[in-house]
């Protein structure tokens, strides 16, 4: 006997995972590569590169009179509250540093900041939606040993302006990315 498709009366069914949907997307993204032309489109090229006419959604950065685009930004909520997780230890990771904020119920996100060269820890960000609790983790937090170190605690800047770039902008951020990769600052 064979199953009616749409029916939930087979015994065999097995549940269906929570990230089915992601898998499928991943699978179609991993087969699409073979497929000439499937994957390019104005939003960025196979290769990560913005196709001529296209447009991309990017944080640009400025410091120390250069400027770079951060895409990790885009990752964060601009409606959190982070604080800014200085002097960190060098055993501190993204896991050490959530499991010590964890305990907050509006807890988001925690990213620690590595040096390029070295990989030592120098600093982190830590997000909550509530204000209450990112007031209350800032001053029960600030001073406590997190890893090896106490840790300090300060508002980070909460303007992530995310803007569009174009292919002339995108291609001039990638020279200069190419310029200074192996500086250590």
């Amino acid at each position: 006997m064979y199953p009616i498709p749409g029916s939930s009366t087979s015994a065999h069914s097995a549940p269906v995972p929570a990230n089915a949907y992601e898998y499928d997307v991943g699978i179609l993204a991993q087969q699409s590569v073979y497929v000439p032309g499937a994957m390019i489109d104005k939003r960025g090229g196979a290769g990560g590169k913005l196709a001529k006419g296209g447009k991309r959604t990017t944080v640009l950065r400025k410091g120390a009179g250069k400027v770079w685009e951060d895409q990790t930004l885009l990752e964060w909520n601009p409606s959190w509250f982070r604080l800014f997780v200085g002097d960190l230890s060098n055993d501190v990771s993204d896991d050490v540093l959530s499991n010590a904020f964890n305990k907050y119920p509006s807890f988001q996100k925690a990213r620690v900041i590595r040096d390029r060269l070295s990989s030592k820890a120098k600093y982190g960000f830590v997000a909550f939606s509530d204000p209450e609790d990112f007031l209350k983790a800032w001053k029960e937090m600030d001073g406590k040993y997190v890893g090896n170190r106490p840790i300090k605690l300060k508002k980070a800047d909460n303007a992530i302006n995310p803007v569009e770039i174009g292919h002339r902008k995108a291609k001039q951020l990638e020279k200069e990315l190419k310029k200074n990769r192996h500086k250590p600052y």
